[in-house]
């Protein structure tokens, strides 16, 4: 069950934000969508959050990734270890040329290396690419 909530909650917000972000798409067809959920090892969350507070969001937007939200559960155990977050990108194949950019990035090398000079932060990394339906209003 927390599983799933852990993906209907933030698609929940995803459309809720569809007001916001009506409109934002590609030419020639809709966003692609990516939702990721990372479970780190224990006592890692707030490393990993203030890896994206202060440089990951950014360095996807330098990127062509567009930032559109960023969630923890409210419940245990996953409160402890999981951070859920949705970005954008332009299509699939954007979605492609913006990691292998963002991993190959100095800057990103830097950052992950600091980061993580006390041991890996994270355990498992999931991602599920989404496309809007007709009746979507976020496209």
């Amino acid at each position: 069950m927390l599983r799933t909530l852990s993906i209907v909650l933030p698609l929940a917000l995803l459309i809720f934000a569809g007001g916001y972000l009506s409109g934002v798409h590609a030419a020639g067809g809709a966003r692609v969508y990516e939702l990721r959920t990372y479970t780190t090892f224990d006592g890692k969350l707030d490393a990993l959050n203030a890896r994206f507070r202060n440089h990951t969001t950014r360095i996807f937007e330098k990127h062509g990734m567009k930032n559109i939200g960023y969630w923890t559960p409210m419940d245990s155990p996953k409160k402890e270890n999981t951070l859920v977050y949705i970005i954008s990108h332009d299509s699939r194949e954007a979605a492609k040329a913006s990691w292998d950019a963002f991993r190959n990035d100095p800057e990103w090398k830097k950052v992950a290396a600091e980061s993580e000079k006390d041991g890996k932060i994270n355990q498992k990394v999931e991602s599920v690419f989404l496309e809007p339906t007709d009746y979507s209003k976020l496209k």
